[in-house]
């Protein structure tokens, strides 16, 4: 097989939750032009159409489902809707996230908790769904960020736990299932690309990290996006529980 054969996902079955916006959207699409047919989740499902559309255009087949990946019963419903489509789920990209910038004196329960449920939480739940009826040569690809890793000069306690217990779980689960289940699992760490998220920052903010970045520009979603592909594929096949920064260099100063 030539090489960049291994980059192909032909015949696959992609799970990408929070596609219903930002880079959710672009690596559904991703996914789709590597040969994948993709379920789409979200909680705004309205808003999920315009993904499935990019997926149909890619010549894939799309299932759009509304779906809250802090509830487990909404990720188990994904997975099933998933299954009684394509029969089968082969890839999981565990995008889904939300974010605050709240000093940490003044931060709420709710706030903290609501954070941790989604990135975290969500996450484990999503994976767990996946892992009961994937088979061996699956991949999951859990979305962390370089807050993960190191800091940005936002008070984001709440978003730089969540994403750094990412790292953990990814660590554990690759753990307890690349040899016994043969799924592969790991994260990516994205530094600054335009995201829905990204676009609550101060004025400014963003142009400031840019000193910080040896490449100095932030990041083009397509990088990233073909970083999961590459993740999801036969290409990483021997890639078990790492996390990979995909930040311009951001973490290493």
């Amino acid at each position: 097989m030539p090489v960049h054969e291994l980059f192909r996902l032909d015949g696959k079955v992609a799970i990408v939750t929070g596609a219903s916006s930002g880079l959710g959207v672009v690596f559904a699409q991703a996914l789709a032009e590597a040969g994948a047919d993709i379920a789409v989740a979200a909680r705004r499902v309205d808003r999920l159409s315009g993904t499935a559309e990019l997926v149909a255009t890619a010549g894939r087949r799309a299932l759009a489902v509304g779906t809250d990946v802090s509830d487990p019963e909404s990720c188990r419903e994904l997975v099933d809707a998933t299954l009684r489509r394509f029969g089968r789920v082969d890839i999981l990209v565990n995008n889904a996230g939300i974010g605050t910038a709240v000093p940490a004196t003044r931060e709420s329960p709710d706030e903290f908790r609501r954070v941790i449920d989604v990135n975290l939480n969500g996450s484990y739940w999503m994976a767990q769904a996946c892992g009961r009826v994937m088979q061996p040569g699956s991949s999951i690809i859990n979305i962390s960020s370089v807050l993960g890793i190191t800091t940005a000069g936002l008070p984001q306690a709440a978003y730089s736990s969540s994403k750094a217990g990412l790292i953990g779980l990814t660590r554990d689960l690759a753990n307890q299932w690349s040899g016994r289940k043969g799924i592969r699992v790991n994260s990516i760490a994205p530094g600054f690309f335009e995201s829905e998220m990204t676009g609550q920052y101060a004025p400014g903010y963003i142009e400031a990290q840019m000193e910080r970045i040896p490449l100095g520009r932030a990041g083009d979603p397509r990088e990233l996006a073909a970083t999961v592909v590459f993740l999801a594929s036969p290409a990483a096949g021997y890639i078990v529980g790492q996390t990979l920064p995909v930040d311009g260099g951001r973490t290493i100063g």
